[in-house]
């Protein structure tokens, strides 16, 4: 299985899988306006793979049977200041 990896132009670290180049079919419309157009990234032969950087290979292959699409958000932002407190064991009042 081959799968063609597109960039959004809106969203930062927002990419879409789908099974064929430059078809987005599948892809609901509302998902597509939020996305922007979207920007060739790479062609990616997923049967030849055993992991991807930042999805789970088996749900990215799943979803594009299912849905024929698969949609990876960036991972959310790190609060850096509740971590600390919790390090500490910080308690506001």
């Amino acid at each position: 299985m081959i799968c063609t990896v597109y960039k959004s132009s809106r969203k930062t670290d927002t990419y879409l899988f789908v099974e064929k180049r430059d078809v987005f079919d599948e892809v609901p419309q509302p998902l597509m306006e939020m996305f922007g157009t979207p920007k060739l990234v790479m062609l990616v032969p997923l049967s030849k793979r055993d992991s991807l950087a930042l999805a789970d290979i088996d749900k990215v292959k799943s979803e594009l049977k299912a849905k024929g699409y698969y949609l990876q958000l960036p991972p959310p932002t790190e609060n850096l200041l509740e971590q600390h407190k919790a390090s500490i064991n910080f308690e506001s009042k």
